[in-house]
């Protein structure tokens, strides 16, 4: 099942606010036929020590709890 880009850019724009508070923000870069979704992070998430953390733990979470058939996130 494909999943839609739209779907995931329009679900990163709802996390993109609280990273945005910290200075921070993330770009989809590409949703692959196997669920797993490539995102780049920019401003103070990029090279942050919790960005990892900060994948797993929100991003991933949120869309995978928004959007059926994604598998993981991973940065680009």
């Amino acid at each position: 099942m494909a999943i839609d880009k739209d779907q995931v850019s329009r679900v990163l724009d709802l996390i993109r606010p609280a990273l945005q508070a910290d200075g921070g923000d993330v770009q989809l870069v590409d949703v692959d036929e196997e669920g797993v979704v490539t995102v780049q992070l920019h401003g103070a998430c990029n090279g942050c020590p919790m960005s990892q953390m900060t994948l797993a733990n929100g991003v991933e979470r949120i869309l995978k709890e928004h959007i059926p058939g994604i598998t993981k996130v991973v940065s680009a």
